[in-house]
């Protein structure tokens, strides 16, 4: 599996604003309220991310040597899997919660305190911390290169052009 590219993250952080800003100017022009995220959807957001840091510190200690039994690949390959999902449900919370938030910058000053505007803060703050955890929990699942590979002659790693190995087998 390929690893998470941050501005890839970026990417999706960057769409998601402005389809929220588009949501919330339709929403607005239709007399309908901010769609933002109940405050029942922070419960979703703290069970998702502490369930993928836990398993992703389960990956990390086995593979920092707690090894009581083998760890099974397919478990540790979920556990990536919901790292890369974590990361990208939480750039689209991010994302569209700046964008509502982008559009009600202009009301601010007359809306201080406003709830909707403070629940869109927490939801962004809830998307920092998914997408946070999410490239913490890919790096607790990177296998670290076994012992005698120092990557100068293991298959796949390209030679600089004009360079030989020596006799000794390294790069002269």
């Amino acid at each position: 599996m390929k690893p998470l590219r941050p501005w890839a993250v970026g990417l999706v952080v960057l769409l998601a604003g402005l389809v929220g800003l588009a949501g919330n100017l339709a929403a607005q022009r239709a007399s309908a309220p901010t769609p933002v995220l109940p405050q029942s959807a922070f419960a979703s957001i703290a069970a998702i991310s502490l369930l993928t840091l836990v398993l992703g510190i389960r990956v990390l200690r086995w593979r920092n040597g707690k090894r009581k039994h083998m760890l099974d690949p397919i478990f540790a390959a979920r556990t990536l899997v919901l790292a890369h999902a974590c990361t990208y449900a939480g750039a689209l919370l991010l994302g569209w919660h700046a964008g509502v938030i982008a559009d009600q910058v202009a009301l601010l000053a007359t809306r201080a305190g406003n709830p909707v505007v403070l629940q869109a803060l927490g939801m962004m703050a809830g998307g920092v911390a998914m997408v946070t955890i999410g490239f913490i929990v890919e790096r607790f699942c990177r296998i670290p290169p076994e012992e005698g590979d120092d990557g100068e002659d293991s298959p796949g790693m390209r030679r600089r052009p004009g360079r030989a190995p020596d006799a000794e087998g390294g790069l002269a």
